[in-house]
Formats: structure tokens, C-alpha cells, sequence
């Protein structure tokens, strides 16, 4: 598929069929995620392929947001491997936490697979409810599967603002 093409058409599905994701297309998402560039090329992500009954209970139990998929991915970030920024205010765990999660968004979307950011949970309710280390913090849980039929995207989903009102030149 197109780049364009992928970043136009993909939408965060909201209800999802029992269908299973294939294994090569999982490895494939991964894979994207495991490619994305973080600080310092420090690698500091984990991700959890949450997919059995019980594991996805355990994600139940902290979100309502799985909407039926089959596949949870977890991602989470090593909270002592991280690049502490120039001022001591910020390091890189979230952010490249979140490059690696859009890497793997986009490249569901390459492959098909429909996806859902989450982050309407109490990242420490998950991670004691998975038994993650200490060391590790969630930043989000990634919904992966393929939309029940009729599903779609949100109506207001198209809705952009013009580039005039989110960008500047100086």
C-alpha cells in the first residue's frame, strides 16, 4: 500500500471480529516497532503481545477499550535506559515509546490489520495486573485485529483542521 494511502485510510477501530491476526503479519508489526528510531538508539521499549483468554481478562479488567480485539500489544519502556535531556526536566521513555507504538500502527495498517491506541487505563493497574518489572512503565496498549463488519471510523474522524492553524513558519 501507498505511505499516503496508509495514513489516510487507517482510523482507530472501535469494534473488532473474533478473526485472529496471522502470525506473519504480527511479526511484521513488530518488527516496524522493533525498527523505530529512539534516543541514542537506546531501545528502551518492551512490548507485551498480550493474546490469551486470561491475559486479555487482565487487560479487560483495567480498560474497557479492547472492543473485542484479539490482540493487546502492550508498550512499555525501561524507565533506567532512557536519555535525560539537556535542563534535567525531560528524558525519552514516552517519546520513544510512542514512535515505536506509530511504527507499529502504521504497519498494521500496511498489513491490513485494524488498530486502536488505548489510553484510558491506569498504567500501574496494568502492569501489576500483568506482572511487569518494576523498572518498565506503560505508556499505552495497542488494540490489533480486523473491524467487525460495519464498523468504521468515528464521523468526525476526516475532520482536520487546515495546516494554516497548526503550523508555523519562523
Amino acid at each position: 500500500m501507498e505511505f499516503r494511502d496508509v495514513i489516510r485510510n487507517r482510523y482507530s477501530c472501535k469494534k473488532y471480529s473474533d478473526r485472529q491476526v496471522e502470525e506473519e503479519k504480527l511479526q511484521a508489526i513488530l518488527e516496524a516497532g522493533r525498527l523505530a528510531p529512539t534516543a541514542k538508539n537506546l531501545q528502551e521499549q518492551h512490548v507485551y503481545v498480550v493474546r490469551s483468554e486470561k491475559a486479555l481478562a487482565l487487560v479487560d479488567s483495567a480498560t474497557p477499550c479492547r472492543y473485542g480485539a484479539p490482540v493487546v500489544l502492550v508498550v512499555a519502556f525501561d524507565k533506567n535506559n532512557v536519555f535525560t535531556y539537556p535542563g534535567g526536566k525531560r528524558d525519552s521513555g514516552a517519546e520513544d515509546a510512542a514512535i515505536v507504538a506509530t511504527h507499529m500502527i502504521l504497519a498494521a495498517a500496511d498489513e491490513g490489520v485494524d488498530s486502536c491506541w488505548i489510553n484510558f487505563f491506569d498504567p500501574a493497574k496494568v502492569s501489576e495486573a500483568l506482572g511487569l518489572p518494576e523498572n518498565e512503565e506503560v505508556l499505552m496498549l495497542l488494540d490489533l485485529g480486523y473491524a467487525s463488519p460495519g464498523a468504521g471510523p468515528l464521523p468526525n474522524h476526516a475532520n482536520r483542521k487546515p495546516l494554516e492553524e497548526t503550523v508555523s513558519y519562523l
